[in-house]
């Protein structure tokens, strides 16, 4: 039975939402970096496209503190106590359950090839791949692609934006946090039904995911943490290599609709 909440405590939550977006607001507005004068700085200034690195800042460190006493300890014992066949299995499990969003997010992107692709590769490893646990896809001729709402926000012209880093989500920017929600909204395990520890499962699976992509990126940030004179700058300007070459790899996918298997 759905539970019906009293007028009074929604109300109450609706007021609080709103004095947290207005917090939030405020933090934004007291955290913008000033815009420099000189022509030379403003031209950096720009090329950052940062206007609230010090709030962004703030996030990073505070995310890095936390990062570094839950998350990254869980990621080190899973790398430790799980070998590595077994977590790329569990990395492919994970993959192949996101191929609805990625399929979607294909053909919003006006790439049939790429959509055909997907489809070819959650219909080969989730059988002969055993759910996903094996990756006989790729071997097949149908590698893996990336494909997500902040993509297919960009094959529609849309702006990245500012950057920004987010609680819990880290580099981002107005357009791939959108992109995300989409995603969000893509994917079946949003809708399970209640029953049967399907939501159970459905966040297990949640967690799993974010202990598997952490543990995946250890060496990488710990080097990065070591070497870089500003970690910060260092992850914003990789963060935006990766995107950029993610989105350029689409846009530049002319293959045709059905395989060319007959020309040679």
């Amino acid at each position: 039975m759905q539970q019906i909440q009293h007028p009074r405590s929604q109300k109450a939550r609706t007021a609080a939402g709103r004095a947290g977006l207005a917090a939030l607001l405020a933090l934004g507005a007291a955290g913008c970096a000033t815009k420099p004068t000189d022509p030379a700085a403003l031209a950096e200034y720009n090329q950052r496209n940062d206007p609230l690195e010090p709030t962004n800042r703030v996030i990073y460190r505070v995310s890095k503190t936390v990062d570094a006493y839950t998350l990254k300890p869980v990621a080190q014992a899973y790398v430790w106590a799980v070998p590595l066949p077994a977590r790329t299995g569990v990395s492919n499990v994970l993959s192949n359950i996101s191929s609805p969003a990625v399929f979607f997010n294909d053909v919003f992107e006006a790439k049939p090839r790429r959509a055909g692709d997907t489809f070819m590769r959650f219909l080969i490893n989730s059988t002969v791949g055993v759910a996903g646990v094996f990756d006989v896809a790729a071997d097949w001729g149908y590698p893996k692609h990336s494909a997500n709402g902040g993509m297919t926000l960009a094959a529609w012209g849309l702006p990245s934006g500012p950057y920004l880093f987010l609680p819990l989500i880290g580099p981002s920017s107005p357009r791939a946090a959108t992109g995300f929600a989409m995603d969000v909204g893509f994917s079946p395990l949003t809708y399970v039904p209640r029953g049967y520890g399907l939501i159970t499962l459905n966040w297990a699976l949640y967690g799993v995911g974010i202990v598997s992509t952490r543990a995946s990126v250890l060496n990488d940030l710990d080097q990065i943490q070591k070497t870089a004179l500003d970690p910060y700058a260092t992850i914003r300007s990789l963060y935006r290599q990766h995107t950029n070459a993610e989105i350029e790899a689409m846009r530049n996918d002319h293959r045709a609709t059905v395989p060319d298997w007959y020309s040679h």
